[in-house]
């Protein structure tokens, strides 16, 4: 649940900032029917932005790489026109202001149309993974993954509302915008970064008569380096130019300043100001729970998880031999032997609930590989994709369950050989 919620918002978050200020400026500037242009411009993203995602995951003919290495010429390209339309329509006398705002609008409608493009396709495809694991749509894995999918969308939602009203009803529209053509000029340079990546990889598939020399063209590495380290510092610093925005909205809110003719308009030109000023308090909570998202929560659920240590046990001849009181509690038991091939192969142990048999498997299994299995609140689980096991299904085959270890109990005491310890070596080399 946790991993899609800080996937989903940092996928999302710069574009949809930037769509926002985009549509909140020109709402500002132009009339309602140039408006319009940029509406439609973010309907078709987000419209070939589903079928993409259903494309992609129901055929082989998408190409991810491909597809994105292409949009970063489409919005390179339409920040550029974007930046120059919008500077140049606002100096423009009110004669030619109609021709220049539906170009403005265009080139906005553009570049909405390619961030969204690249951004929320991938956002949208995440359900289709959900269910992976062996495990049904209608179970509780699934759904847990699929409330923290939609959480995520909700919460962008719900900013990109607040920055909408934040930066539309703001006076001095001169810094929303200079958020806007910053902000758009950091991403123009961050998709310049990405755009080197399969050149410096010397990719075939784009057809282009030349490549790039890692010694020859090392600034390409460079800002490959960059595009490809440091996503986060672009994603953080217009973080911090919205944080700025909410700050500006919120102090020029805090006294009226308006004129006003009786106490009545007073009155409400104090109340337009409280709506104001929740309005930015509003925004700055869902800009820091987007930001928590994606750091501390992304921290949490990336965190890496220590197995336990392997107990001990007995080997004589060819067998090992586990006490069964000792892994009687209910909890997750690991082991350990070394083969003379230096592998080390690990199985655990959990007796079942309300019954006399043990759940016994390989500490691995056939779709997360030898990841492991851990104890968090009497369940055990799957570090790598983080599924709950069923305690009374470990020791048969299927889904993410451990691989099955055959072992026999003699006179108290569980017993494993190591002929069929050796079967699973390959597991862990």
């Amino acid at each position: 649940m946790l991993k899609y919620i800080w996937m989903v918002i940092q996928d999302l978050f710069l574009s949809v900032t930037f769509v926002t200020l985009i549509h909140a400026l020109l709402k500002a500037r132009f009339e309602k029917k140039i408006l319009r242009i940029h509406t439609a411009g973010i309907l078709l993203g987000v419209a070939a932005s589903v079928t993409l995602a259903i494309v992609k995951n129901t055929t082989n003919k998408i190409v991810s790489s491909r597809w994105n290495h292409r949009i970063y010429i489409l919005i390179i390209l339409f920040t550029l026109a974007f930046l120059l339309l919008y500077l140049l329509s606002g100096r423009k006398k009110a004669a030619g202001r109609e021709t220049g705002g539906v170009l403005t609008a265009a080139a906005g409608a553009g570049l909405s149309f390619s961030w969204i493009f690249y951004s929320l396709p991938g956002s949208i495809a995440y359900p289709f993974v959900f269910n992976t694991m062996g495990n049904g749509y209608l179970s509780w894995f699934y759904f847990q993954r699929l409330i923290g999918w939609l959480l995520a969308f909700l919460i962008m939602f719900i900013y990109a509302r607040l920055l909408f009203v934040c930066a539309f009803q703001i006076k001095n529209k001169a810094l929303p915008a200079a958020v806007l053509l910053i902000g758009t000029v950091i991403n123009a340079f961050y998709c310049v970064c990405r755009f080197f990546v399969p050149f410096v990889n010397r990719a075939k598939w784009l057809n282009w008569p030349f490549t790039f020399d890692k010694d020859k063209h090392g600034w390409a590495a460079f800002l490959v380096r960059i595009g490809s380290k440091y996503t986060m510092v672009f994603i953080w610093i217009v973080a911090a130019m919205v944080l700025l925005l909410i700050a500006a909205f919120f102090a020029e809110n805090l006294h009226v300043t308006d004129p006003y003719d009786n106490p009545a308009q007073h009155r409400k030109l104090r109340a337009r100001n409280r709506s104001h000023r929740r309005q930015a308090a509003g925004l700055l909570v869902f800009l820091c729970v987007s930001g928590l998202s994606m750091s501390v929560i992304k921290a949490y659920d990336t965190r890496e998880i220590a197995l336990s240590e392997p107990e001990t046990f007995t080997v004589e001849d060819d067998r090992i031999l586990i006490p069964m009181d000792t892994v009687s509690d209910g909890h997750l038991h690991r082991f350990e032997y070394k083969t003379e091939n230096d592998v080390n192969v690990r199985w655990i142990v959990v007796k079942k609930p309300g019954s006399a048999s043990f759940g016994v498997g390989f500490d691995a299994c056939e779709v997360c590989g030898n990841a492991g299995y851990y104890e968090r609140n009497g369940q055990v689980i799957c570090k790598r994709c983080d599924v709950v096991m069923n305690i009374n299904t470990i020791g048969f085959k299927g889904g993410c369950n451990p691989i099955p270890l055959s072992y026999e109990v003699e006179d108290g005491t569980l017993v494993f050989t190591l002929e069929n310890l050796m079967a699973g070596e390959k597991e862990f080399k």
